[in-house]
Formats: C-alpha cells, sequence, structure tokens
C-alpha cells in the first residue's frame, strides 16, 4: 500500500490530458457530422489513457535501463531511479497496462463495428496493436527509436492523426480528408510538448 503513490506518480498524470486530446478532438468533430456513440467515446480515451500510461511506465524503464535517468538527470527523481520501485515492480505493471489496453481497446472496436472480424475492426486492430507496441519501444530494446531521434515522429503520428482520425473513424465508419488539418494540429501540439519536456 506504501508503494501507491509511487506508482501513481509513475504513471505521469499530467501528461494524461494531452493525451486524449486527439480522442476528443475526433469525437467533436463526428458529432458535428451528425455521428457520437458515448460508449466509443469513453472506450476510447480509456484505451488511450491505456496506452499513455504503458508509455510513461515503459519510458521510465527504459530510461533507468539505459543510464539516461542518474544523478545528473534534471527534474523529479524518478520511482525507478531512486529505488522505491523495483525493475520487477515495473514489468510488471507494464504487463498488466499492455493488457488493460488489449483488453478495452478490443471491447472498443467491437462496440463501434459489432464484430472482430470486418476489415474495419482488422485495420483497427493492427492500428492498436502498432500503438501498444510503439508505447513499449520508444526507449525499450536493443534498439529504442526514442533514442534515435525518431519520438517526434511517432508522436506526431499517434498523438496527432491516429487518436485524432480514429476516433472519427470509430464514430462514424468513414474517413474525411478535411480532418487531417486539424489532426496535424494537434499532432504539432503534442510534438511541441514532447519537445520541451
Amino acid at each position: 500500500m506504501k508503494k501507491i503513490k509511487y506508482y501513481i506518480s509513475s504513471f505521469r498524470l499530467r501528461t494524461l490530458p494531452l493525451s486524449i486530446s486527439g480522442i476528443i478532438l475526433g469525437s467533436l468533430l463526428a458529432k458535428s457530422d451528425g455521428y457520437f456513440n458515448p460508449t466509443v467515446f469513453c472506450l476510447a480515451i480509456l484505451t488511450t489513457l491505456c496506452l499513455q500510461i504503458l508509455s510513461n511506465l515503459a519510458n521510465e524503464l527504459g530510461d533507468m535501463q539505459k543510464g539516461t535517468d542518474n544523478a545528473d538527470r534534471l527534474g523529479p527523481v524518478r520511482a525507478l531511479q531512486s529505488g522505491i520501485l523495483t525493475t520487477k515492480d515495473f514489468k510488471r505493471l507494464i504487463i498488466i497496462f499492455i493488457l488493460l489496453a488489449i483488453l478495452s481497446g478490443t471491447v472498443l472496436i467491437l462496440t463501434a463495428f459489432h464484430s472482430l472480424l470486418s476489415y474495419k475492426s482488422i485495420l483497427m486492430l493492427f492500428i492498436g496493436g502498432a500503438a501498444a507496441i510503439a508505447a513499449v519501444k520508444y526507449t525499450i530494446g536493443k534498439n529504442p527509436y526514442g533514442y534515435r531521434g525518431l519520438g517526434d515522429i511517432f508522436v506526431f503520428l499517434f498523438f496527432g492523426w491516429v487518436s485524432t482520425l480514429g476516433a472519427y473513424y470509430l464514430m462514424t465508419h468513414q474517413l474525411n480528408p478535411d480532418i487531417l488539418l486539424p489532426a496535424t494540429s494537434i499532432g504539432f501540439l503534442t510534438t511541441g510538448v514532447l519537445n520541451i519536456n
């Protein structure tokens, strides 16, 4: 029980509102076109939050393994860096949030399309799987893309285009090229925040 506040700290709650901005925007754009499903909206928010927390946990573990989080690091001391939480704790949490994201994402797609076997469902399952892999591979693994200067591209794609267009598609079951412009603005905003951070 004593560790709960450190787990929550590692979730990096301040990053969560920005992570759902694309979902909110895409859903509002769908509503303006006459489509809105509150259950799909809530499940999309939940899935995105699970993926963002997964990304934050994986980032902390990866930075610790790579030696990025060390005594010279600026900013708040991380729970893993301080030794309050262990690598085992983080690996367990990562597995839990992978499972939560898979469960929530599967229910989301089933609710939106009423099947997991349609081409629309399979496309969204593929995109959801790619998002989960991207969340983990940012700083974890032999060749994490975050350490190769590709973080900006992935953040722009997943938090801009994928979240906004994905939410719109889940609501309307169609794509509208006009959505690309607002999706791009969200992508630039989240990329800017990444760079400031």
